[in-house]
């Protein structure tokens, strides 16, 4: 059986990669976009937001009808929007009217797939016969930070030997990987988590005061993440006196690998840990690193602390969508996809609580950081309630 699930855990791997194409490519070619197409910036930013919503309302509904129409189903229409979403934006932008318009409805179209593969794979990856959940959960993640790696570092190598005007051959390259990772999942074994019992509703899961300790939990996650993560590439301009365009590829690089690095050690030895307390270590590990951030006057030891930050959050996500599936055995998929939510509105709460911070203490950066180091604060203490809920259980 566990032969036969080779594949699966294989496609799921690569649906996070695909996963990281969606979030992070189209954003290389912001620039690109304002000077071919004649866009504004205030048009180009609305990308990210549509990208941004659109994952978040298919987290909402896909609690609905996930089940209702498969695992298999689903996955393979996540990843068909994903190929047809990057496929439509070498082609849309010069055939409507509007360029913009285009771009937009291909953002659309990928975001939907983005936001089903969130979704559907920790479930999918719960589901299989694995000999310790908490290790594959946390190898599965690490396969998103090192696809935003590979994004990056690939297109930028791309642009520097083809140039930007050739970017269509690069969106038609990345369109490949949910293409073939679609007929990878075609043919794998697929298991739902409740499919010899049926599994919580919505309104029964809401009743569960351990629901939404990991809800919060979540939250945190995805907030603790993002806070430091969307201004990385700031430190590393300050911090490696370099041009912006490096910035970008050095700060956020950095953390994505850390990231990376934490998740891939825990799925080789989590087995020999304890999660609670990796989890716990990691928040203090995360804290440190903001102070770090915020109270020392050094760019380059900021910087430092930014990559310190990635290796600290990147058991958060996973080791809290690990801790539901053993907390609340009977979760399912709608507990994953109103997990997911939590994680996306955190994603977007903690840059914007860091921004409005800086935004009242006239833009001190630094002020805004020290704001947000109550998420991982938030999340130290909801171990504790997890803990104790896991041993009424």
């Amino acid at each position: 059986m566990k032969e036969n699930y080779k594949r699966t855990m294989i496609a799921c791997f690569v649906a996070y990669c695909v996963q990281a194409i969606v979030n992070n490519f189209v954003p290389l070619l912001f620039v690109t976009f304002q000077n071919l197409y004649d866009i504004p910036l205030t048009k180009i930013t609305l990308l990210i937001t549509i990208n941004f919503l659109i994952q978040l309302l298919v987290d909402l509904l896909s609690a609905w009808f996930v089940d209702k129409i498969g695992y298999r189903i689903s996955v393979i229409l996540a990843h068909a929007c994903a190929f047809a979403g990057f496929f439509m934006l070498t082609i849309l932008p010069d055939i409507l009217p509007d360029a913009f318009v285009g771009i937009l409805l291909s953002v659309a179209v990928y975001a939907i797939g983005g936001g089903l593969i969130e979704v559907l794979i920790s479930p999918i990856v719960e589901a299989c016969p694995t000999d310790n959940k908490e290790k594959a959960m946390s190898l599965l993640h690490s396969f998103y930070c090192w696809g935003h790696v590979g994004v990056v570092l690939i297109s930028t190598i791309y642009f520097l030997l083809w140039g930007l005007k050739t970017w269509k051959i690069l969106a038609l390259f990345w369109s490949i990987v949910p293409l073939v990772n679609l007929f990878l999942f075609a043919g794998a074994p697929i298991y739902s988590l409740h499919e010899e019992e049926e599994g919580f509703s919505m309104k029964e899961l809401f009743r569960k005061i351990i629901f939404w300790i990991l809800m919060i939990m979540m939250l945190c996650a995805g907030a603790s993440e993002q806070a430091v993560s969307q201004w990385a590439s700031v430190f590393a301009e300050k911090g490696l006196g370099v041009t912006k365009a490096l910035g970008d590829l050095a700060g956020p690089m950095a953390f994505a690998f850390m990231m990376g690095i934490s998740r891939l050690i825990y799925g080789k030895k989590g087995d020999q840990w304890n999660l609670n307390g990796f989890m716990a270590g990691s928040c203090l590990l995360c804290m440190v690193s903001y102070l770090s951030i915020v109270l020392v006057p050094n760019a380059v030891v900021n910087l430092v602390a930014c990559s310190i930050c990635g290796f600290s959050v990147g058991i958060m996500w996973p080791g809290t969508f690990s801790k539901a599936a053993a907390s609340i055995r009977r979760g399912g998929t709608t507990m994953f996809a109103l997990l997911a939510l939590a994680g996306d509105v955190g994603c977007s709460a903690g840059p914007t609580l860091a921004g409005i911070v800086s935004g009242h203490f006239g833009n001190q950066l630094k002020v805004g950081m020290l704001a947000a180091i109550i998420f991982p604060m938030l999340l130290l203490l909801c171990l504790y309630g997890v803990r104790e809920g896991e041993k009424k259980c």
